[in-house]
């Protein structure tokens, strides 16, 4: 299945948030993105009638087991990404940036290395 890095940058904050403060409201998701309240309501829509979402009688948005499946994908890579740059001696809040704009893109053998490296190779002082 085919889904649109929108849409996986919009099941990472459910994701996010739902860690965060145990629940999820379309404008914990306004709040986190910085996107209007109509266009979150259009992405809700669309992911909903995909079958990555439900929404509860009070408003409450949970990842159905597809949702959570891509939304955890996506966010183990944010953060195997952002922990690579880190150590590559990018700061914290640029290496988090970048990590959101390679999550969606790298092949699934390229990133399998990175979790590799990552995984082994210890941290590294670097200075700039």
């Amino acid at each position: 299945m085919v889904i649109h890095e929108s849409a996986e940058d919009y099941l990472e904050s459910i994701l996010i948030i739902q860690e965060q403060s145990g629940q999820v409201r379309s404008i914990d998701v306004v709040n986190k993105l910085g996107y209007s309240k109509p266009s979150v309501s259009i992405a809700m829509k669309k992911l909903r009638e995909s079958g990555f979402i439900t929404m509860g009688g009070d408003g409450t948005i949970l990842l159905t087991d597809s949702g959570l499946e891509i939304a955890s994908r996506i966010y183990r890579r944010h953060k195997i990404l952002t922990r690579l740059f880190e150590r590559m001696g990018v700061s914290p809040e640029q290496a988090a940036i970048d990590a959101c704009k390679v999550e969606h893109d790298l092949s699934e053998e390229t990133f399998t290395r990175i979790c590799s490296y990552v995984e082994e190779a210890p941290p590294q002082e670097h200075t700039p």
